[in-house]
């Protein structure tokens, strides 16, 4: 019998244009969390769709307890013991949390002997085992859509478990949940591995990497880097393994100096009464301008009210003295104002497009000859642009973006808005759950734009990020904003104290 429950050997995979994979290696040990990092790009999420059935093997080789063995699909995989917890998770809200977790595979009983009918009964009974199993205690018949992202996760891993399950894929499983909810989610994987289960932990957060695995692979480029036991591994050993070279500083120089203020918000305050309320605030030319809260602070909200996604009952907006009158996106944009929304796959890219058309689709006005024929020439040049400017790291303009990494889809949203020349850009979260690599790079672009004399508002949930990228950093609690913090007198203390003052 061999130690490993699962080895992935000599793994390749190639994509028009793009070689994926290239003789990547994995070995999974029963109870324990392996952590598999790299930057976006390096290859993490493919060899896993490999491990899992959804793409196959241009070459190499899966082996189960020693036994060479083929994995043709997801169904395969699931009988062999494999499941996987997307990142983006596919919920059906408007069903119940039974039916969620067993959707594909209801068991059946027969109706007057011989029709087959769903046994409710017995799927409501196992739902509820397997809640006790993943410690939510709810009722199986509640509806998924009433239950929070962190509970709609647990009904995920409930599900992915529901089986003989012997290898837990998780993908960045915590990008979008609080700190209380992220000790939930440990507590659940301490109970898998005490189990036997093996979890293949994919995340970009160092502080959890280091916590909750035992080993660490690292990948780069599609190759297999190496393997190490977590125990005595620091960041900078894993950051420099991760991008090939050493990180010096995780944010760049500035070199952006505010001018006046340019644009001006009074009294915002949303229709719904639980929302945003009574919010004033500035912004200079030039300025990063960070936006710190916890969750539940309306932070995203209230820039999508600025930016027309949302209504408001009162409240005026400026732009250099002259008032912007804004009711939808598309006046904002007119205006002068861009948002680069924090759901990014939901809000952001248009998947089933290539790249070309998600960097030109908000100025495609710019791009029409004769009022009704697009010029693919300029548009296949700002395309160009965008690719060299900001290292885009596609085939061509013609690739579709739902085949780029999670930096690489942020940089081509990003280069979106810079078509329009916004004087205002409203970024919510730039870098969430992209690696540390492609954060850099997108921190370059942020400064970058502030130096031209851009107008920068940067909704952020990491404090780290927040005190080495802002000019001044603006605190919201439960919808008000509770006050504002020089950047270079911010720290967590402070930036804490004001995220908690509730009225």
């Amino acid at each position: 019998m061999s130690e490993f429950v699962l080895e992935m050997r000599d793994v390749c995979k190639s994509f028009p244009g793009v070689k994926a994979l290239d003789h990547a290696q994995l070995k999974l040990r029963p109870g324990t969390v392996h952590a598999l990092m790299g930057e976006n790009g390096a290859g993490k999420s493919t060899l896993m769709k490999c491990m899992f059935g959804i793409y196959k093997m241009d070459e190499g080789e899966i082996l189960i307890d020693g036994e060479k063995t083929v994995i043709s699909d997801p169904l395969e995989a699931w009988d062999k013991g494999i499941s996987m917890v997307h990142q983006e998770l596919q919920p059906i809200p408007a069903r119940t949390i039974g039916e969620n977790i067993f959707l594909g595979r209801y068991p059946m009983k027969k109706f007057l002997g011989f029709i087959p009918v769903v046994d409710h009964d017995k799927m409501y009974e196992d739902t509820a085992k397997l809640l006790k199993r993943v410690r939510m205690d709810f009722d199986p018949r509640q509806k998924l859509g009433t239950l929070t992202v962190s509970q709609m996760q647990s009904v995920e891993i409930a599900k992915a478990v529901a089986g003989n399950c012997r290898v837990l894929i998780l993908d960045e499983p915590t990008s979008s949940l609080t700190q209380n909810e992220v000790e939930a989610l440990f507590r659940i994987v301490e109970d898998l591995k005490k189990e036997g289960v093996a979890i293949v932990y994919i995340s970009h957060k160092m502080d959890e990497i280091l916590r909750i695995s035992d080993e660490v692979t690292i990948m780069r480029d599609g190759q297999y880097i190496g393997t190490w036991e977590s125990k005595g591994l620091t960041t900078d050993f894993i950051i420099t393994k991760m991008v090939g070279r050493e990180l010096t500083n995780l944010y760049p120089k500035r070199s952006n100096v505010p001018g006046d203020v340019v644009f001006e918000v009074e009294d915002f305050t949303s229709i719904n009464p639980r929302s945003f309320r009574h919010c004033s605030f500035n912004l200079r030319k030039g300025e990063i301008l960070g936006v710190a809260g916890l969750v539940g602070a309306q932070r995203t909200e209230l820039m999508e009210g600025l930016f027309g996604t949302r209504s408001h009952v009162s409240g005026t907006i400026r732009y250099q003295g002259k008032e912007l009158k804004i009711s939808r996106p598309k006046d904002a944009i007119d205006q002068g104002v861009a948002m680069l929304t924090e759901d990014r796959r939901g809000s952001g890219i248009m998947g089933v497009l290539s790249v070309a058309d998600n960097i030109s689709v908000a100025s495609l006005n710019k791009y029409v000859d004769y009022g009704f024929v697009l010029n693919t020439k300029k548009i296949d040049e700002l395309v160009e642009v965008n690719r060299q400017k900001m290292n885009i790291k596609t085939p061509s303009g013609k690739t579709l973006i739902q085949s780029l990494s999670g930096g690489n889809q942020q940089k081509v949203l990003i280069g979106r808005w810079l078509a329009n020349d916004p004087e205002v850009l409203i970024l919510d979260e730039p870098t969430r759950g992209i690696d540390v690599g492609a954060k850099y790079e997108i921190y370059c672009i942020i400064a970058d734009l502030a130096k031209q004399g851009k107008s920068i508002i940067m909704i952020s949930s990491e404090m780290g990020e927040l005190i080495g990228m802002s000019d001044r950093i603006m605190v919201m609690c439960d919808g008000r904003i509770t006050g504002f913090i020089d950047g270079k007198e911010a720290n967590q203390e402070n930036i804490m104290a004001l995220a908690t003052q509730f009225e």
